[in-house]
């Protein structure tokens, strides 16, 4: 049922990180996730779930931030561990979807390392801090460090979601926000500072491979227009969803397969 799947962890420098494979093709699909509350370790099989589509063509390889993040951590610097993570493991010549957070480091990556990079899949990120982005991010670092992430679950659902599904699902954050809780806070705070340090914009001309854009209009973490002027700037194929915001690529019931017919 799970396409192979296996969780295991590679080594980088003097860290390790963890990572959910699955699938039953040859050609690699490589998946950055964003920052949250919740690890790629333990969640291979729901990750799996959400990402079958591609499970018959690609081997999906799900690859977290290490485990121990430095102080004054930069996108850059993940977007290093990435690299070193994707070549430990043999990758290369991948297709790559970046999420958020994942969407920075993944530009980073098709800027520096362009052998790693067949194609590239940005899902509601930025390429580059705005006022909206540095607003929301400061906010859960603020409450992170006063160890209150009940408040950042809440506040999490309420900018990430839509209202529709907030309507629908709204009476669970309570619920959600009791037992949410990262396994290392200060990793979370350290990687939540690394968002604002993203500043691409000017490079990414540099970015020569085929690449998709994906965002949501109404995003009110990283804005709809950050998406929009990255496709503008690279002059690439863009999808936005009107009525949706952060959360995109969860809410839409065709992004799958948005990005696997640009893959395929």
């Amino acid at each position: 049922m799970f396409w192979n799947l296996r969780e295991s962890s590679v080594t980088i420098g003097k860290s390790k990180a963890d990572y959910a494979v699955f699938g039953n093709g040859k050609t690699p699909l490589v998946i950055i996730p964003g920052l949250s509350l919740r690890d790629v370790k333990g969640a291979g099989a729901g990750l799996a779930l959400m990402y079958k589509l591609f499970a018959k063509d690609y081997r999906v390889y799900v690859i977290d931030k290490k485990a121990d993040i430095a102080e004054g951590c930069t996108v850059s610097d993940l977007a290093d561990d990435t690299a070193e993570a994707m070549i430990a493991l043999g990758i290369t010549d991948a297709y790559l979807l970046g999420v958020s957070l994942g969407g920075m480091i993944a530009q980073e990556i098709a800027i520096r390392y362009p052998m790693l990079v067949k194609k590239l899949v940005l899902g509601v990120t930025a390429s580059r801090t705005n006022t909206v982005m540095t607003s929301v991010i400061e906010k859960w670092v603020f409450l992170a460090e006063k160890s209150d992430f009940a408040s950042i679950v809440k506040d999490m659902m309420n900018v990430m979601y839509s209202k529709d599904y907030v309507k629908r699902y709204g009476w669970l954050f309570p619920v959600l926000a009791k037992i949410a809780k990262p396994k290392n806070e200060i990793r979370f705070i350290r990687l939540a500072k690394a968002c604002l340090t993203c500043n691409i914009y000017d490079r990414l001309d540099n970015i020569k491979c085929p690449t998709l854009v994906i965002g949501g209009s109404d995003d009110k973490i990283v804005t709809g227009e950050a998406s929009v002027e990255i496709a503008e700037k690279l002059g690439c194929e863009i999808h936005m969803y009107e009525a949706l915001g952060h959360s995109a690529y969860e809410e839409a019931t065709d992004f799958n397969k948005k990005v696997y017919d640009f893959l395929r």
